[in-house]
């Protein structure tokens, strides 16, 4: 497969004993025009990766703070054709940082998979995640944006099996996330020795890079998630954030950078 601009990331932070930062934000949130401009400013907090949510109607892996979100967007008419429109206008002016889309499998079939991944790779989408789509039923889909030098992505969590690590293994591109809590996004507490295990015994089938999300909340959990694996993922307490400021009237945007930016602090002064 021909080099990418996330394996170029992941090489660049090796390099520089640096881990990613992935936030997670649902497109079309805060607001539709803000979207665009919400990515620069993740970039400019130190953000390595963006993955970018498509609205569903139907999040079920998602807890009530994405479901919240991606409520918002829908509300607002947001399209999985917005999304990728967002791309492409966010490329004009940032061809480095790679972007994820991460969602689920109704928007992707109603446009037509083979449309959605020659749209995707026209407008500099990197890679693609699709929460149900399990690795069985996944090989064409991973083929088809392995042609298009798309990276698969897969999640992966406590539950999975031996073998399920063995088939997402087989099928992932780019970088594999893992779920590190049973139950849905922004639930639970951060069980690190636990994580520590899984990454491990992940590590015996894999050489691409772990990611880590559910359960970070801050700098002292992405530091101890930053310890063991090669990116963290921050989603549920990034949008929390932003739905507050939005609740007391206050800029997302800033309240977005002033919670990303120390995390970020705090990961490179523990690299």
């Amino acid at each position: 497969m021909a080099s990418t601009r996330l394996l170029e990331c992941f090489k660049a932070l090796q390099s520089q004993g640096r881990k990613a930062l992935i936030p997670y934000v649902t497109a079309g949130d805060p607001s539709p025009d803000a979207t665009v401009n919400l990515m620069h400013t993740l970039v400019a907090s130190g953000a390595d990766v963006i993955e970018l949510g498509v609205p569903f109607s139907d999040p079920m892996a998602d807890g009530p703070v994405i479901q919240r979100s991606s409520e918002r967007a829908l509300a607002r008419g947001v399209s999985l054709l917005n999304c990728l429109d967002w791309v492409k206008t966010f490329r004009e002016t940032d061809n480095e940082t790679p972007v994820v889309l991460m969602g689920y499998a109704n928007p992707i079939e109603r446009m037509g998979v083979a449309a959605f991944v020659s749209k995707a790779s026209q407008v500099g989408v990197d890679g693609v995640l699709v929460v149900d789509y399990p690795p069985e039923e996944s090989e064409a889909f991973a083929a088809a944006l392995r042609e298009h030098d798309l990276d698969p992505i897969f999640l992966l969590a406590p539950t999975s099996s031996l073998e399920r690590i063995q088939k997402v293994a087989k099928l992932a591109a780019g970088y594999l996330y893992y779920v590190s809590l049973k139950g849905v996004t922004g639930a639970g507490h951060l069980d690190v020795e636990q994580v520590a295990q899984k990454l491990q015994s992940i590590r015996s089938f894999t050489n691409l890079p772990l990611g880590v999300g559910f359960g970070i909340s801050g700098p002292e959990s992405a530091v101890s998630v930053g310890r063991l694996a090669d990116a963290v993922v921050i989603g549920s307490a990034l949008i929390r954030t932003m739905e507050e400021a939005a609740q007391r009237g206050h800029d997302t945007l800033k309240a977005a950078r002033g919670f990303l930016h120390p995390i970020r602090q705090a990961l490179d002064a523990t690299a």
